[in-house]
């Protein structure tokens, strides 16, 4: 599992940093592949989380007790992925400002999971841009068990690195934004 996230890292990383205006409306961004997830796998995760839920580790509880299909991929493991997810893809140049998602549907032990996204807004503020992404984590069955969205923060090509500590657009800024950017689809 650790070779096939670092290798995505890897390539985003070598490919440069990653600036506003190569983002695409409708883009998807490169998915990251975690699995075969394996009791290992949840029960270091549980342990470095002090989740100690018998769902995550104890079969028979988790089958028997709560009538569970198998054990339970973490929650906070899967909210891990999607963020993971958001920050290779926008490297260390960009700022992930905010990740929201939900839990739909449980991932099992043995699940492979794909944790992907997709472009859906790209809106120009003075000092950076800010991209719109859904997300989600589909198991190896196409089945979606965790959609959610993200609004991530690039610089321009010729512009200055995005400020840190991040300081968030405004509420008006955001609005104008999307006026601009309704009025440049509509034109």
């Amino acid at each position: 599992m650790t070779e096939m996230t670092s290798s995505l890292a890897a390539n985003r990383a070598a490919a440069g940093p990653l600036y506003f205006e190569d983002v695409r409306l409708g883009e998807h961004i490169p998915e990251l592949i975690k699995g075969p997830m394996t009791t290992a796998h949840l029960m270091r995760w549980s342990a470095a989380m002090e989740n100690w839920h018998k769902i995550h580790y104890d079969r028979t509880f988790a089958q028997e007790h709560d009538k569970l299909p198998d054990l339970l991929v973490n929650g906070s493991l899967k909210q891990n992925f999607l963020v993971q997810l958001v920050k290779d893809w926008a490297t260390h140049h960009g700022w992930p400002w905010k990740v929201s998602f939900q839990f739909r549907a449980m991932d099992v032990v043995g699940s492979t999971l794909t944790i992907w996204g997709e472009v859906t807004g790209l809106l120009r503020l003075e000092r950076y841009g800010l991209v719109e992404l859904k997300l989600g984590i589909r198991n190896q069955d196409g089945k979606e068990s965790t959609p959610g969205s993200a609004m991530v923060a690039l610089p321009y090509r010729d512009g200055p690195a995005v400020p840190y500590p991040f300081v968030a657009p405004t509420s008006q800024e955001l609005e104008r934004a999307r006026q601009d950017a309704d009025s440049a689809v509509s034109a």
